[in-house]
């Protein structure tokens, strides 16, 4: 099953668990192997397999195991500043987020008649 935005958090741990289970598997590697070579407990491994809630230490070190973690990499890309940010910036890098603006913060005063 192809992990999308679509699926439940559940959803998405049991398919996490199934293709982890899969690639053990495939390695001929038993539970008690993987969670040895992981530092974590054999029951450890056997939930995540089932698709329970795990940490992400203990993802990332399964994975570490399994000669997976490099696909870690997709997961979230890289950000960096954009060049038009760049331009607009002069060359200085953002270091937080501002938020949403409000009426009040752009300068604009607000009505009573006005409508939202």
């Amino acid at each position: 099953m192809k992990i999308t935005g679509l699926l439940t958090d559940d959803a998405v741990l049991a398919e996490l668990g199934e293709r982890i289970a899969g690639r053990r598997v495939e390695m001929q590697l038993t539970q008690a192997a993987v969670a040895e070579q992981a530092g974590i407990a054999k029951r450890t491994l056997e939930r995540m397999e089932s698709g329970q809630t795990s940490q992400l230490g203990t993802l990332v070190r399964v994975l570490r195991v399994l000669d997976a973690a490099s696909g870690l990499d997709g997961l979230i890309p890289e950000s960096g500043p954009r060049p038009m940010d760049l331009l607009k910036q002069k060359g200085k890098v953002r270091q937080r987020a501002s938020g949403k603006r409000t009426a009040q913060a752009t300068g604009k005063s607000w009505r009573w008649d006005e409508k939202p």
